[in-house]
């Protein structure tokens, strides 16, 4: 691990201004981490829909500030703070960072948290939380195990320094999110299911499609199932329609209707659930950068899904079934379902993710249908000098 110098040249940290600076803000991870093993660059034209105000429904929930740290004309890290207007999460602060990514330095990592401190302490922040990337909602966590699992989607990459600076600089485990790998084989895909082939369920509970084509009114249905779901949960944020919408929207040129399901127990919806295909498996060779001669190949390929993975990024299922016999059996014929569905989509493995980990109810299910634990990220916090 490197050592602070006191010869190193002074750390200049600023607020994103301008395109110029917010361009370089999505691209940091990519110029800090390429080559290490386990990082994949994500293309720099999502990182754009991501962070920009007017594209992320997100933004319209909070005040925000994102930060460039720079030594000698170089960029070296960055951050962003943020702070709920009107919305305080369970058991969380309202006051949170993410997207934090630097150079193996502690004194470059802490005039990063330094400016998120200082932010937030002027909105009047008494304790933060993070990462969030930009919310509990979409990327969040310090990845502290799986450094060298395969790339997913949507999943924050972390080199292992960057964690050990955030917690010598005084920031403490608030809760770690765990990810779940399952690898999938020939014996699954010529599985016959067997609780949804019960009596007791066959003619009751069934897997119908995501409507692609009616998705201004799935979008309704998954809105008020994951809200439902996810209430209860540490650090929840309620999700918006237009978030949603947003969401959906971008994935839906991504995948087929067998990429995601509703689950109905006697005509009722009760969960859902979209298997994201790993883009990293179609745009690895890009490198981040896209163009205008990489745009006509990768819509060649996203029409041809020759995925190989996928994650189980967005799931809900309604909260009276949470801990009981019927969720639970809800969350076993989930993974049945997925096995039939491998016949449809050749995936190799599917990602489970993530799922906190206290919440037992959901952990067990999956561990118990043979997935292993394949990444972890943690969220930190620390409570502010001078706060009460």
């Amino acid at each position: 691990m490197t050592v602070p110098s006191k010869l190193s040249a002074a750390v200049q940290v600023a607020p994103v201004a301008g395109i110029r600076d917010f361009m370089e803000f999505c691209r940091v991870p990519r110029l800090l981490y390429e080559g290490r093993a386990g990082f994949a660059p994500s293309l720099d034209v999502e990182r754009w829909t991501l962070y920009a105000h007017k594209l992320n429904p997100h933004y319209n929930l909070v005040r925000s500030q994102a930060f460039l740290a720079r030594r000698d004309g170089r960029t070296v890290g960055r951050v962003e703070a943020q702070i709920y207007k009107d919305i305080a999460p369970r058991g969380a602060s309202p006051a949170q960072f993410g997207s934090l990514d630097a150079i193996d330095d502690r004194d470059v990592v802490a005039a990063l948290l330094s400016a998120v401190e200082t932010w937030l302490a002027q909105q009047g922040a008494t304790t933060i939380h993070g990462p969030f990337s930009p919310s509990i909602n979409s990327e969040c966590g310090m990845l502290v195990q799986g450094v060298d699992a395969a790339p997913m989607v949507f999943m924050p990459w972390h080199p292992p320094y960057l964690g050990a600076h955030v917690e010598a600089l005084g920031y403490a485990k608030a809760r770690d999110l765990i990810s779940y790998r399952y690898d999938i084989s020939g014996k699954d895909r010529e599985f016959e299911p067997v609780l949804l082939n019960r009596k007791e369920w066959r003619d009751r509970l069934r897997f119908r499609p995501l409507r692609l084509n009616d998705l201004a009114s799935e979008v309704g249905l998954m809105t008020d199932l994951f809200n439902d779901a996810w209430s209860g949960n540490w650090g929840f944020v309620p999700i918006t329609r237009d978030e949603f919408k947003s969401m959906a929207d971008s994935l839906k040129f991504l995948m087929t209707e067998d990429y995601g399901f509703v689950t109905e127990i006697d005509g009722e919806p009760v969960s859902f659930g979209i298997i994201v295909p790993n883009l990293h498996d179609i745009a690895a060779d890009f490198d981040g950068r896209l163009g205008l001669a990489g745009l006509p190949k990768l819509i060649g390929r996203i029409r041809r899904k020759p995925y190989k993975s996928g994650r189980l990024a967005l799931y809900g299922m309604k909260q009276s079934l949470h801990r009981s016999a019927r969720g639970g059996v809800v969350v076993m014929t989930m993974v049945e379902h997925m096995k039939l569905t491998s016949r449809k989509i050749a995936l190799d493995h599917i990602e489970f993710g993530w799922v906190l980990e206290d919440n037992v109810g959901m952990r067990k299910p999956i561990e118990m249908s043979g997935a292993k634990i394949d990444k972890i990220h943690r969220i930190y916090e620390k409570r502010l000098a001078g706060a009460p």
